[in-house]
């Protein structure tokens, strides 16, 4: 079993992060991983993307052809990135900076404003694990419970985010 995965949006929108946590996960988990970050030429504010495969089996590519879910979270990421979902696979809309009207019936599009929900939530930089939290439920290898120790760990100098980012991930699946 796998589980293919691409995330994309622009610099500061926590993209990497956001794969980090999926890929540490899976390595909490014992699942083979992949790891692939892409960063523009821009410093700040340009594209982001990453590839993360999680497999209970040897992954002989990390070339992800055909993605089984997707996080897109503006216009331009959509744009690239939506085509790549495989037929029946799901694909994550940050729907505050992607109005995307019409969209393919073969995939499972789920509209998430995280932009709007993060702004609510009183912390801006959050609308990532917003959807992550939409994601979670549609993987079929992302043990939920394991998130919360991977996102201890990894904001380990910023304590105060950790209960942040755990009230994001569940508001993304209450959705």
């Amino acid at each position: 079993m796998m589980d293919k995965i691409v995330i994309a949006g622009f610099g500061g929108q926590g993209v990497m992060f956001l794969g980090k946590v999926l890929a540490y996960t899976g390595m909490d988990s014992d699942l083979e991983l992949c790891w692939i970050p892409s960063y523009g030429p821009e410093m700040r504010g340009g594209t982001a993307n990453c590839s993360v495969i999680l497999s209970d089996e040897e992954i002989h590519s990390p070339v992800i052809d055909q993605a089984d879910a997707a996080i897109v979270m503006n216009m331009p990421a959509y744009e690239k990135f939506a085509p790549k979902v495989r037929p029946g696979g799901v694909l994550i809309v940050n729907s505050s900076l992607a109005d995307i009207g019409e969209h393919r019936d073969d995939i499972t599009v789920v509209k998430v404003p995280a932009t709007d929900l993060a702004n609510e939530l009183g912390s801006p930089s959050i609308g990532n694990m917003i959807c992550l939290g939409a994601l979670l439920p549609h993987l079929s290898l992302v043990d939920s419970n394991k998130i919360e120790k991977v996102i201890t760990k990894l904001t380990g100098k910023r304590p105060e985010m950790l209960q942040v980012n755990l009230a994001a991930i569940e508001k993304g699946m209450s959705l």
